[in-house]
């Protein structure tokens, strides 16, 4: 019988933490969860493509964005179960007796969102991050996903935009959709290099424009400023 899951990697120059992220996937491989491992990157000027061949995943190159990246590497995919991942997001130890039980349901999962660092503000801003995925359906990317194939075809997928496709797909999976009881550790570089408040405002900011009807395309480009 052929493990369950594909896992599915978003990357753009991400050399220093994709190791990181990769290291936390081998207890799924050693259990016997993991199928295949597909790195979809955007044109990585680094060694981002070499260290994913390196660990035995499969490379799919395009254009960067975030939509596309993502939905490429998903058609691409051959297990019965997609899990998505960010490359600073690493799972934390125990997550595939987690995701083990998950298989025998038919909903979504997310991961519970940690940061890299502590403090009182790393510590809001994930406790904010997590009760939104609870109340709103509404879990942001950096909490990976772990959804049957079947289901995500059925959503339509990651849409092709360069922002908020992890918002989009939430959206079409409303109500079927529950967090795991196992840690995603993110990275709050961007955090700290704008500051917590300021970065927590421009994201909801973000949120509301696109709820309102902002172009995606629009929205990127002021989000990497």
């Amino acid at each position: 019988m052929r493990a369950p899951i594909s896992v599915i990697i978003l990357t753009l120059d991400v050399e220093d933490v994709l190791p990181a992220c990769l290291a936390g996937l081998m207890e799924g491989v050693q259990a016997g969860l993991i199928r295949e491992l597909i790195v979809s990157d955007g044109g990585s000027k680094d060694a981002t493509c070499a260290l994913a061949r390196s660990a035995g995943a499969e490379v799919i190159t395009g254009a960067a964005s975030r939509g596309a990246q993502l939905r490429r590497g998903c058609a691409q995919a051959q297990g019965d179960w997609l899990m998505v991942l960010h490359a600073d997001t690493v799972l934390q130890a125990g997550w595939s007796d987690v995701a083990q039980a998950h298989l025998a349901s038919e909903q979504a999962g997310y991961f519970k969102l940690r940061f890299d660092v502590r403090g009182p503000m790393a510590a809001w801003v994930a406790a904010w991050a997590n009760l939104r995925s609870r109340l709103f359906d509404l879990p942001y990317g950096d909490q990976g996903l772990l959804i049957p194939r079947a289901m995500y075809d059925a959503a339509g997928g990651y849409p092709d935009q360069p922002l908020m496709e992890d918002v989009a797909l939430a959206r079409a999976l409303s109500g079927r959709m529950q967090m795991l009881a196992a840690v995603a550790v993110t990275s709050a570089a961007r955090y700290q290099a704008q500051g917590w408040l300021r970065r927590g405002a421009r994201n909801l900011w973000t949120l509301l424009r696109y709820r309102l009807g902002a172009d995606p395309a629009k929205l990127a480009a002021a989000y990497r400023r």
